[in-house]
């Protein structure tokens, strides 16, 4: 895999990553589409209609939006999660299915849209228990931009004065106690996912745990 991805590949893992988490989807009952998610205080089918939403948005509606709710994120992403959530899930699901394919996004490398999708869907399979896990070469961007610097999560503060490496990937960064395990668990625990250390291993992972737990 090149070390550098142009963002035309970055979209097309972004727009791949979208369409299998489109076809998991599409076997859900309504109580799968209740479960709470990885995601905080939301559900399977507000982080799907979060993910049509950030596909949809672009940075001057975008603006306008957060402008709106007087920088309250939360309050934002509450607004434009209920406008492209739809009146059943398979009407939330159909409308993340029209935007597998875009390229809309607000400010930032497109790393960061990337991240938004893989991250999200493993926030929807893990607690309902499917294993899908992202292509190498769609997640080790993610983790490289994630391990530099706090933009939309803090990644870099997460893994601050620890040796972290991939046991599936080319992805390693840093210095100190060592924490290993697959790059997609990196990279969730990097966003802030602290179940996902229960896959790492390493004298660093106590630290990991306890920086979830905080965050």
């Amino acid at each position: 895999m090149s070390d550098v991805l142009t963002r035309q590949a970055l979209w097309a893992a972004a727009h791949a990553e979208r369409a299998a988490l489109a076809d998991d989807l599409a076997a859900l009952d309504t109580t799968q589409w209740a479960q709470r998610s990885l995601c905080g205080r939301w559900t399977v089918e507000e982080v799907v209609a979060h993910l049509t939403a950030a596909a949809s948005v672009g940075p001057l509606r975008w603006t306008a939006s957060v402008l709106g709710a007087r920088f309250d994120f939360d309050l934002h992403n509450d607004r434009r999660l209920a406008e492209h959530r739809g009146a059943t899930p398979d009407e939330t699901l159909e409308r993340f299915r029209r935007v597998v394919g875009s390229t809309t996004s607000t400010f930032g490398p497109t790393e960061a849209w990337l991240g938004e999708v893989v991250v999200h869907a493993q926030d929807i399979r893990r607690p309902l228990g499917i294993e899908r896990t992202p292509s190498i070469e769609a997640v080790t961007p993610v983790a490289r931009f994630y391990a530099r610097r706090d933009f939309t999560v803090a990644g870099r503060s997460t893994i601050d004065g620890l040796r972290v490496e991939a046991i599936d990937g080319p992805f390693a960064t840093g210095a100190g106690p060592l924490v290993s395990g697959t790059t997609l668990a990196l990279t969730m625990v990097m966003a802030g996912r602290g179940v996902y250390c229960d896959d790492l291993t390493g004298p660093g992972v106590s630290t990991l745990r306890e920086r979830c737990a905080s965050a």
